[in-house]
């Protein structure tokens, strides 16, 4: 069955349910077979899709008539594998919070932001886009603001400011583009199609642009970032960094640049500029870092910079690697979160002063943790190595100082997420350390998935770039084809 509007109602439905379960038993139970479900409807998707550049799947009916709103959703291969990326990790972080005693209206904003990120990657209206935009928004601030830090409100008030002042700005460039088509509507073909003069284009390039690059995020956008990831539950980090970044690096590749090519070609250099910024900077700041999880959401930004240089060089390969390295890192850095989750419960602390030793008695979550390390800093064979060849090519092709830059990523993410393994889990041991205990079973079927995943899509990445290959091939030569 490949109904796609099932596919988003059903985290929807599962959300009202588990707002009403107080038991915490029965609320984890039914959020994983919701998710389980929901991961199960994708698997019809995958065996159907044809790897073209068309639009498959799509339904569509009229929402507001009268405003020219239709509810039209869809997939191709630029959606697919973040759908996938969805529903294959929803079921993993609701596995991983299992340690906690969180009861239904927790798991309930988990599926309802799920809801709102499948609308953000499927939706082919642009209303319908800005309502998942901010429907997926609204799950994770209450997740921070109720289960986070003791610093949480003021964190998630920056948070929410940044987020929301981005939002505005592309609703604002929406309506303005609803207003330029003929026919008074907000389909997506319709706005691929405006010829709009240089000087409009360039703002509406900035007023999405500053969206996207605020949700990825990209220098100097990010400072809600790393506050936001260290106070937020571990549930909540890994939804952002794990899926919810990656509604902005969509939404540069399916909405900013072909609706704005005028304004890509004007200030497409100075984006790419601020990605490769990141890199270095995010780098340099993440090797400072004592706590765990604060390091670790310093290498996202790092990580993702380079993302945002493949995606702005806009060539095959680096939007190619940008695909493929958007599902490695949501892969992996769940991982690390949820690895450094469970050392910090058993030993009261995220700090790597505190920390040492921890292989000896606990060499299953040792060997797990090196193998989804390996796969974040790029080594050949894991997950991570695929995605930054490619936009490493990319940006190769782009310009060769970008790449000399970018590729610091390689280098620099390998000696800080080397030294933070070596800090945690080997050296002498301590008073703490000394009696830590191996993973349990709900741990090891977690672990055990992303391993499979990490190893798996490094050793046979082929169907994943199959899958986006057609669709990233016609959006690059379509904007190409504009701009030369």
């Amino acid at each position: 069955m490949d109904n796609l509007f099932i596919l988003l109602l059903l985290p929807v439905l599962g959300a009202i349910v588990l707002a009403f379960v107080n038991q915490v038993k029965s609320a984890r139970q039914f959020a994983l077979a919701v998710s389980l479900v929901s991961l199960g409807l994708t698997i019809p998707f995958l065996l159907n899709f044809v790897p073209d550049a068309s639009i498959q799947f799509e339904q569509q009916f009229a929402w507001i008539p009268a405003l020219g709103i239709h509810f039209h959703i869809g997939i191709d291969g630029i959606s697919l594998p973040l759908v996938l990326l969805t529903n294959g990790l929803i079921p993993l972080i609701i596995l991983s919070a299992f340690s906690y005693d969180y009861k239904g209206g927790f798991y309930a904003l988990i599926l309802f932001m799920q809801a709102g990120l499948l609308l953000v990657f499927t939706a082919l209206d642009a209303f319908a886009f800005y309502v998942g935009w901010e429907i997926a928004l609204i799950p994770i601030y209450f997740i921070c603001a109720l289960w986070g830090g003791e610093n949480r409100i003021r964190v998630n008030l920056k948070f929410f400011v940044y987020t929301f002042l981005g939002s505005l700005l592309m609703l604002i460039a929406i309506i303005y583009l609803h207003l330029q088509v003929p026919s008074g509507d907000y389909e997506l073909t319709s706005f691929y199609q405006l010829t709009l003069d240089s000087g409009t284009q360039r703002w509406v390039f900035w007023a999405f642009f500053l969206a996207f690059a605020i949700k990825m995020p990209i220098f100097p956008f990010h400072t809600w970032q790393p506050d936001t990831y260290t106070e937020a539950p571990t549930a909540g980090t890994m939804l952002l960094a794990g899926i919810m970044l990656k509604m902005g690096v969509y939404g540069v590749i399916r909405w900013l640049i072909p609706i704005a090519p005028l304004g890509f070609a004007a200030y497409g250099q100075l984006a790419l500029i601020l990605c490769v910024i990141g890199v270095v900077y995010a780098s340099i700041i993440a090797f400072k870092q004592q706590d765990v999880k604060r390091l670790v959401a310093y290498s996202s930004i790092a990580h993702v910079g380079l993302i945002g240089a493949g995606v702005f060089a806009w060539n095959v390969q680096g939007l190619q690697g940008a695909m493929i390295q958007m599902i490695n890192h949501g892969i992996s850095v769940v991982g690390l979160f949820f690895v450094l989750d469970i050392v910090a419960r058993r030993l009261g602390t995220r700090e790597m002063q505190a920390m040492g030793g921890i292989a000896k008695t606990a060499p299953v979550l040792a060997i797990v943790f090196l193998v989804i390390v390996m796969g974040a800093v790029g080594l050949p064979l894991t997950n991570g190595f695929v995605g930054e060849f490619l936009l490493l090519m990319g940006v190769y092709h782009y310009g060769i100082w970008y790449a000399v830059f970018g590729g610091l990523t390689l280098i620099l993410g390998a000696v800080y997420m080397l030294r933070m393994y070596q800090k945690v889990m080997l050296g002498d041991s301590n008073a703490q350390t000394s009696n830590f205990l191996d993973i349990n079973r709900t741990e090891w079927l977690v672990l055990t998935v992303i391993v499979v995943l990490v190893i798996g899509i490094g050793i046979y990445p082929k169907p994943l770039l199959h899958i986006s290959e057609a669709a990233v091939t016609e959006l690059v030569e379509k904007v190409n084809l504009i701009n030369n």
